[in-house]
Order: C-alpha cells, then structure tokens, then sequence
C-alpha cells in the first residue's frame, strides 16, 4: 500500500465536531449505552404485518432441536422425511435419527479429506487450494451430501440411534479430530513426497477415526426393531429391520427426482446452468450439483410444490435481519441505518455474494406461505431446528423481501422443472473454486 493515506489529528478533529453537532448521533449514543443494537433497532410496527396465519400451512406438531452443533442440513432434510414417514406408519409426527445421519457423515467427510490430501500433496504449504482442504472437517453440509449418505446408509428411527452428549455438542470432538486429522495430512503428504503408497496408512487412520466416532456417537446399528404407537393407539412391531428396508418401507421418496436449485445472481454464474464445487462433499461417490435460476423461476418452483402438499428444503443467509426470540427475518422490521446515524444499507445480493457479506450458512424447511389478494406470496412459514423455546414454539415467519434477498437454495422435485432446465440439469456441470459461496455449508 504504498500510496495508503494516514489518518490525521485534523482529520479525527473534523469527525468529532460533526458527530457533536450532530444531535440524533448524541441520542443514539444514549439509547445504545444500556440497550441491546438488535432489539433498539426493532420496528414493532413492521413485525406485526407478519402473521403467523399462513394460506398453506403443512408445519408438524412438533419441532426438532440440533442444540450445540452445527447439523441443521441435515435436521431439515430429516424434518421433511419425517412426514412421509409419519404418514406412512399412521402417526401424528415422529422423529428420524440425526445423530445416525451424523455419524456416517463425519466418518465419510474424513476419508474425503484423507483422499484431499493426498490429492493435493504436490501443493506447497501456504497454498490457497491446501489451506481450504487443510480446514478439515465441520459439521456443515449440502442437500445433495445427505441424498448421498441416505442411498449409502439408508435412515433409522431416533429410538434406533438416538442422541449423544456429543452429538448435540460438537465443538470440542471436532477440534480434536481436526487436530489428529492434520496430523495424519503431514504424515501422507510425506509419504506421497517419498513416492510411498499411502493407501494401506490411510485405511488405518480411517478405522482410528472409526473407533473415535463411536465413542463419541455410539455405533450405528445395523438391525433393529422398530416398535410404535399409530395415531388409533394400535402397537406396531417391525422386527430385523434394516437401515435401507425401514427407509424403503416407511419413507420411500425417491431422492434421485429431487433438484438443489440456487438463485446466484453473480457474473460468473449465468441462468439455466449447473454448477459444483471442487473439494465439497463427504461420500467421494457422490456430487454436489447445483441448478441456478432466475429468484422468479425459483420462488415459483418453491410455491408450486407447497401448493402440492410438499415441503421444502431450503438454505439461506440466517444472521440478517432476525429475531431468534420473536421468530422474524425480515429487513423492512430492523431500523439499523435509522439508530445509526442515518448510515445507509445498499448492497445487492450479487454484490453480497461478491464481497463476501452474505453466503449461506443455514438450511431448514419451509412449511406454509401466504397469499396478498393478488395471489402473490408475501411471507412464508418456517419450521426450525432450533428447539420449540425460539420463535412461536420453534417455528418463524420470513417475508417476501428476505426470501428474495437471503434465500440462496431449495430442493424441489424435477416435475416442476422446465423442458430447458431439465436439459441444463443434464449438462456436465461447471466446476467452481473451493471458496466460492455457492460452496459454503449450512
């Protein structure tokens, strides 16, 4: 920065004065010194045009809690599951298990970033693509990496694996696997340096690593009895099940029909494309395929399948614009600029997504919109997974304008789809750098 200009006396001088004559900034300093930003910028007034009475209401009556850990793709994906499952076995709601979904996909994301390493032990250290592999593994993930575990390993009822401490608090057992796994990325890429095959070492990291999981989440059962009560109070008895036959008898949804679509509305990223990211996924069989569109094309495909009777998978930017407590995300309810001295807030999505203020980092399902007179959504039913203490006993509203601005995925069944958008949907997909936002996990 050789042509970098300093901050000066005289400048710091100017901004001062101006904040002293300025009285609202004088007011303002006021208010904030003993109230929260969040909750000082909130417009009581805006928040009440978001009802919780939807046109299309297909919420369940109960919510699911991911507590301390950061598996909320894969609680919605259980969260939609659930419902067939429920309805297939004549019951009022029930519970998939997450933490079996966990396990194998820690387990999997490990030898993914095992086989990473060994990829890529011809980069120096310092490299960029190395020090994206070299952050290891997290608890995030994609759509298409759950589908992936799924047709794997099937599913299993929460009774057959239920949670763990640790399960539900992942941050100290993942810092720690991370630790051992950079550790055995020095040991390969050393091996790799000295022309060894590193093939035979890595399967004894995987089965260290194996042990490791089920001390931490228990093993995964691999037959069980699934017993319950239906909806009559009738007791049902499936003995010998299996991971793969429960999911085929109970839930069977054919993931192979459903599509991630996004709305990126970048210069790199044109319509009616398919994209995936280098070094994203867990099962190394597997793909992460995205389809982008166009935010009309994309909320209709959404309302379409709620109008059907199905819900839907969907990933967005949750730290804007959002009460955890009153379960709201919506820009027009949150006065920021207003408390902040008249500071205004103009970034497009494409430039959030160019300079990195917005990516998404969250997924959950949408179970409900609602129509204006004109027969056009303005805000739609979330369910959570944040357990039933946040927002209306779990559930939470987002406008029409946060949906547009802050929704970047859904998976909708291709039936929706265009002759085009299939035909694109069938296209090699375009390879995007490991960084890219449209790569980020929820």
């Amino acid at each position: 920065m050789k042509s970098a200009k300093p901050i000066t006396k005289e400048f710091i001088r100017q901004c001062a004065k101006e904040y002293e004559d300025n009285r609202l900034c004088k007011a303002m300093t006021c208010a904030l010194s003993k109230t929260d930003l969040e909750h000082a910028a909130f417009d009581g007034e805006a928040a009440r045009k978001l009802d919780m009475t939807f046109s299309i209401d297909l919420s369940s009556p109960d919510v699911t809690s991911q507590k301390a850990s950061g598996r909320c793709w894969i609680f919605a994906a259980m969260n939609v599951l659930r419902k067939a499952a429920a309805k297939n076995c004549n019951m009022e709601t029930m519970e998939l298990s997450q933490n079996y979904i966990a396990f194998w996909d820690k387990f999997e994301k490990i030898n993914y970033f095992l086989e990473a390493v060994i990829d890529t032990a011809d980069l120096k250290v310092g490299d960029r693509v190395l020090d994206w592999v070299l952050q290891g593994i997290s608890d995030g993930g994609q759509w298409d990496m759950v589908v992936s575990l799924i047709k794997k390993y099937g599913v299993v009822p929460k009774s057959a694996m239920p949670e763990t401490c640790q399960s539900s608090s992942t941050r100290v057992m993942s810092r720690m696997l991370n630790m051992k796994l950079r550790e055995d990325a020095v040991e390969l890429r050393k091996m790799v340096a000295a022309g060894e095959d590193p093939q035979l070492r890595k399967e004894e990291m995987l089965k260290e690593m194996y042990n490791a999981l089920c001390i931490c989440f228990g093993r995964p059962a691999d037959v069980f009895d699934f017993e319950y009560r239906d909806k009559n109070k009738e007791y049902h008895c499936d003995r010998a099940m299996t991971p793969h036959s429960f999911y085929e008898k109970y839930v069977d949804i054919d993931l192979d029909e459903y599509v991630s679509i996004i709305n990126a509305p970048t210069s790199d990223k044109p319509y009616g494309k398919s994209f995936t990211v280098k070094y994203l996924g867990n099962v190394v069989e597997g793909i992460v395929r995205h389809l982008n569109v166009d935010m009309d094309t994309f909320k209709s495909l959404v309302v379409s399948q709620l109008k059907d009777g199905e819900t839907v998978w969907f990933g967005s930017d949750c730290s804007k614009y959002g009460d955890r407590k009153q379960g709201i995300w919506d820009p027009d309810t949150y006065r920021y600029g207003d408390i902040l001295g008249g500071m205004s807030f103009g970034i497009t999505k494409e430039e959030g997504l160019d300079y990195r203020d917005s990516a998404m980092n969250h997924a959950m399902v949408i179970v409900g919109v609602n129509f204006d007179d004109k027969g056009q959504p303005n805000r739609f039913k979330i369910e959570n997974s944040w357990g039933d203490d946040a927002g209306v006993k779990g559930y939470f509203v987002m406008s029409d304008k946060w949906f547009e601005a802050y929704t970047y995925q859904a998976v909708v069944h291709k039936k929706y789809l265009s002759q085009e958008l299939l035909a694109a949907l069938g296209e090699e997909p375009i390879e995007l750098k490991p960084w890219d936002p449209m790569g980020s996990l929820a």
